[in-house]
């Protein structure tokens, strides 16, 4: 269950990193509570994971996850490029997130 946890409180945590674009410094309301909520959302699952799973192990997929997330959520809503070396790159955390799962 703790990895479960994990890969929502990841979730949520690309929700508020997203979400932190669309409040515009904090002066839109809604994205603002949305962002806010994502955030508590996030740490709170990720404190329940931390129930069972080494810290060092469940923060690394969970910026993992966060950070891979966040990175193409970028490309995709927001422009951002989407060269071989970024999407390389990524790929990478995505195994160092594999691997952190298979040896814990």
């Amino acid at each position: 269950m703790s990895w479960i946890y994990l890969f929502f409180a990841g979730l949520f945590e690309i929700g508020w990193a997203i979400g932190l674009k669309y409040t515009d410094g904090f002066s839109k309301p809604l994205p603002t509570v949305l962002t806010v909520a994502s955030m508590i959302v996030s740490l709170g699952l990720l404190g329940l994971a931390l129930k069972a799973l080494p810290v060092g192990t469940a923060y690394a997929v969970w910026t993992g996850i966060g950070t891979v997330g966040t990175a193409l959520l970028g490309i995709w809503l927001l422009g951002e490029p989407a060269t071989a070396i970024r999407l390389g790159c990524i790929a990478l955390i995505v195994c160092g997130i594999m691997g952190l799962k298979l040896a814990a």
